[in-house]
């Protein structure tokens, strides 16, 4: 990381809070709440997982386990969140995009029933694109870990 970094820590946050930064809205908003969040550093968000999340219905009826996929997006949107509050761009419309995905390694299910701890840090931030390293833990446990890029940016023109 590169410039200044202000260390005041920012939190707890409520899902108001986060959907003023994302344009998620459910069944897409995979973030809570925020415990802490520390501007152009870290977040440590919360995803409460439901057995009612319409994913189980197929992922696997038998024996439900949140997809990775979905894993990693709660650790982007935690991102995201990161990044909209670090760059004050809350309300502002604009939307963070994934660019890529590396190194991403799945050790334990997640089932439903469990909180997943979505630890995020910015890794660097140059203009609108920023690297993030994250983990998604469940009682301590590392459930998934990714590298990933997203880049903010202006929503579409009609």
């Amino acid at each position: 990381m590169t410039g200044e970094v202000e260390t005041t820590a920012l939190g707890p946050m409520d899902v108001r809070r986060v959907m003023a930064a994302l344009p998620h809205r459910y069944p897409m908003l995979l973030v809570d709440r925020v415990v802490t969040l520390v501007p152009n550093q870290s977040i440590h968000a919360i995803k409460a997982v439901s057995v009612n999340e319409p994913f189980f219905q197929g992922h696997f009826p038998t024996r439900p386990i949140m997809p990775g996929v979905l894993i990693v997006e709660a650790m982007a949107q935690a991102a995201g969140v990161l990044a909209v509050e670090s760059m004050n761009l809350a309300d502002s419309g604009k939307l963070v995009y994934f660019m890529s995905i590396d190194g991403a390694k799945f050790r334990t299910p997640v089932e439903p029933g469990c909180l997943l701890d979505l630890h995020v840090e910015i890794t660097q931030m140059r203009g609108a694109v920023c690297k993030f390293s994250g983990k998604a833990m469940m009682d301590g446990k590392l459930a998934a870990e990714a590298n990933f890029v997203a880049m903010i940016s202006d929503p579409p023109k009609d």
